[in-house]
């Protein structure tokens, strides 16, 4: 947007000579009212813009509810309790580790290119570049990859290695990665301002690397040190399902992940209220976003119909289960590049990461790996897909609308393959650095006897023996006709010969 300033001697000639008297305070006095003027729409655009980033937070922390559905329906009823517990305190302890830590570490800036070092506890806010709406984003952002890791390593974990392992996520692991690849001076940043990887930085608009390969990836390391669930594989190694007990909160979770994608993938442009300045007034920032919107849906209504038919091929019959989770892989890929890529790229997108997810699967079963939610799968797979195809499919016009014309765009869009080496980069980047730190950590919490439950409480369910009952409660306790007693049946002694004089019904028990 063009800066709004006005000079009184740039007014003064256009006043007449015959008022040379009165020129320059007229001047000074219009020029002091186009300021207050300019000064009213600059603080409305910061409203504008703030108020669409608070919205798009509060749309990826309802994401949070989601993640809670979706866990607990594809968990056993025994487990139920654990899971939403689990849940809950992602969203609060990473909280107050974020808080803490974890932003600073982030968006501290300036800073090296490794980590931040600024704004801890959120000292000095708000400020010209960063206002409490971004904390608060950012927040919802990391309690996401929190929440994936939780659904790999659910219904065998201790209830101490959840509050562990989602503090140092959220307060440590979540934020580096975050700072190489959206903070200006993170060393693989596409906001660098000068020696960009490549000549380019990796492009991970919205975080299929840096949400969901996180978070894939520490679960992977959470679920392989922990080893599977009682009774998942059989003595000769066959897979054995454990089907999670409610297909109805499975599907209720994915509808509300699938409303909250529209706060992750449009919300990360941050702001709205920003002309292209291209010669078109109806285009803009606005545009941009709807178009994100867009290529988000179409890529995971695509990865759903291909799960849908190809899981009815390979197994014969119609999965809903299956078909949620194509839906939730699809979206996972396409937040790498939702604001770079044109509307039928995001189909492919779409079609090839549904296939990602059941090769991931496939090689699950073999190797023996027991991931309830198939969160690494999904999460770690395809979000490593969305990297790719990012690199692969990026539009020179979009990369220049969203960062910086003259930048490398898609392989197969004419732009190189500089972007795509930029995207490998990044994919074993997050594998190395999520592998060292919470692969050690759930090695170290195994060591110490703090990571899996007993064989006992594990069969028995985590429900009754950790969280003091189950989620479903089929009758009242206190009420007293729900009591076993009541229906317990008295002896009834052999009848006389001499029938009584008066009728007792005393032999009978109360029903």
């Amino acid at each position: 947007m063009a800066t709004l300033s006005c000079q009184p001697s740039d007014l003064v000639p256009l006043l007449g000579s015959s008022a040379t008297a009165n020129s320059t305070a007229i001047a000074e006095f219009l020029c002091s009212r186009f300021t207050t003027i300019a000064t009213t729409f600059s603080s409305t655009t910061y409203a504008v813009d703030n108020t669409y980033l608070l919205f798009s937070a509060y749309l990826v922390f309802a994401m949070q509810l989601g993640f809670a559905m979706l866990c607990a329906g594809s968990v056993r009823a025994k487990n139920t309790m654990n899971i939403m517990l689990t849940n809950v305190l992602d969203a609060a302890a990473g909280g107050l580790s974020y808080y803490l830590f974890g932003f600073a570490f982030a968006f501290g800036a300036p800073s090296n290119s490794f980590i931040g070092r600024h704004f801890f506890g959120l000292s000095n806010f708000p400020n010209p570049s960063t206002d409490y709406s971004f904390f608060l984003y950012q927040w919802a952002f990391a309690i996401a990859a929190a929440g994936i890791t939780s659904g790999s390593i659910a219904e065998r974990t201790q209830f101490v290695a959840y509050l562990i392992y989602s503090s140092i996520l959220t307060g440590f692991v979540y934020p580096i990665v975050s700072h190489w690849f959206w903070s200006s001076d993170g060393w693989a940043s596409p906001t660098r301002p000068s020696n960009l990887l490549f000549n380019s930085g990796a492009i991970d608009f919205a975080g299929s690397g840096v949400v969901h390969m996180v978070g894939g990836i520490a679960g992977l390391w959470g679920a392989l040190i922990e080893g599977p669930r009682i009774g998942r594989f059989d003595r000769s190694g066959r897979s054995v399902a454990l089907r999670g007990h409610s297909a109805s909160l499975v599907v209720l979770g994915s509808f509300l992940l699938w409303f909250g994608w529209y706060g992750f993938n449009p919300g990360s442009f941050l702001t709205i209220s920003k002309s292209y300045n291209d010669g078109r007034p109806y285009y803009g920032q606005w545009s941009a976003i709807g178009r994100t919107g867009v290529t988000t849906t179409l890529a995971g209504c695509t990865a759903a119909l291909t799960t849908l038919f190809t899981k009815r091929l390979l197994v014969g019959h119609w999965n809903v289960i299956d078909v949620c989770n194509g839906l939730l892989g699809g979206f996972a890929a396409i937040t790498s590049g939702c604001a770079v890529v044109e509307p039928w790229a995001a189909v492919i997108c779409g079609f090839v990461a549904s296939w990602v997810l059941i090769s991931f699967n496939k090689l699950a079963e073999k190797v023996n790996y027991d991931d309830p939610l198939e969160a690494a799968q999904l999460h770690g797979g395809c979000g490593a897909w969305g990297l790719i195809f990012t690199g692969l499919f990026a539009r020179k016009e979009y990369v220049a609308e969203v960062y910086q014309a003259g930048r490398p765009y898609g392989l197969f869009m004419g732009g190189g393959g500089r972007l795509l080496a930029a995207q490998l980069i990044e994919i074993l980047a997050i594998i190395g650095w999520v592998s060292v730190t919470m692969g050690g950590l759930f090695y170290a919490l195994k060591k110490v006897k703090l990571l899996r439950i007993s064989r006992e409480d594990e069969m028995a369910g985590m429900d009754l023996t950790r969280h003091g009952g189950f989620a479903y409660v089929y009758n009242d306790e206190d009420d007293p006709s729900g009591k076993p007693s009541r229906f317990m049946m008295r002896r009834i002694e052999p009848a006389n010969e001499t029938p009584p004089q008066e009728h007792s019904p005393s032999g009978m028990a109360a029903v």
